[in-house]
């Protein structure tokens, strides 16, 4: 059983590759292999396709491949939705509460997409809440010391404190996770510093502190014993 990662960036894509990947091949998977969806324009900076495009890559991908697994891992805070590029559920997600939203998103991707494919249960969505740097609160020490700034530790943990998990730091223009590190590291380059600080913070302790994250690979785990179901 293969598994595809559509991921939207080269920080992403690097984690896929140096952290999920042996996890994962460990686990049961013959291959683990990030794929960017990301607006080529802009990839070193991020951004996100129109949802039908995203949708026929995903389709082309468990179509061509019937021993496939694709599942994705995306922003919550960078996804569209307004007018024919929205992802399903994204507008409708911000009203609900915030533990609701990554699962209420998730499952309008699955129901859109599912009557297009054999056995949708190869396809598992996921919506990083609310984007990749909220991960990198899982450990505020080991944060300051994969960029190599013990010194902005207390500033971190500031943040982190205010908050039940690093998943809840919240997605407003201000206050994303990455708008955060920022204004604490100017000179913060996300593909740079976010994979220096993922490594040093490592799986283990993202899983304890990011419950929707851990959920997401837990299932992951489980599913190349039913590549045939």
């Amino acid at each position: 059983m293969r598994l595809l990662i559509h991921v939207e960036g080269q920080t992403e894509e690097t984690f896929v590759r140096e952290v999920l990947a042996p996890h994962l091949l460990a686990r049961g998977f013959h291959h683990v292999a990030p794929r960017i969806v990301g607006n080529p324009r802009q990839r070193l900076r991020g951004g996100i396709r129109a949802w039908p495009s995203m949708r026929r890559d995903v389709i082309h991908h468990l179509r061509e491949d019937p021993n496939c697994i694709a599942t994705t891992m995306v922003d919550y805070y960078g996804l569209p939705k307004d007018d024919d590029a929205a992802w399903p559920g994204r507008s409708m997600a911000s009203r609900l509460p915030l533990a609701q939203r990554a699962n209420a998103v998730e499952a309008a991707i699955y129901q859109d997409i599912q009557s297009h494919i054999v056995r949708p249960h190869r396809f598992i969505p996921f919506v990083l809440m609310h984007e990749f740097e909220a991960l990198l609160f899982s450990d505020c020490e080991r944060l300051c010391h994969g960029i190599d700034r013990a010194d902005l530790r207390p500033q971190f943990e500031a943040v982190r404190q205010q908050f039940a998990t690093p998943e809840d730091i919240n997605d407003s223009p201000d206050s994303a996770p990455s708008k955060r590190i920022a204004k604490i590291l100017p000179i913060y380059q996300k593909p740079l510093y976010g994979n220096l600080a993922i490594l040093e913070i490592g799986l283990a302790t993202i899983r304890q502190e990011c419950p929707h994250f851990h959920q997401w690979l837990s299932t992951l785990e489980a599913r190349p014993g039913l590549a045939t179901a």
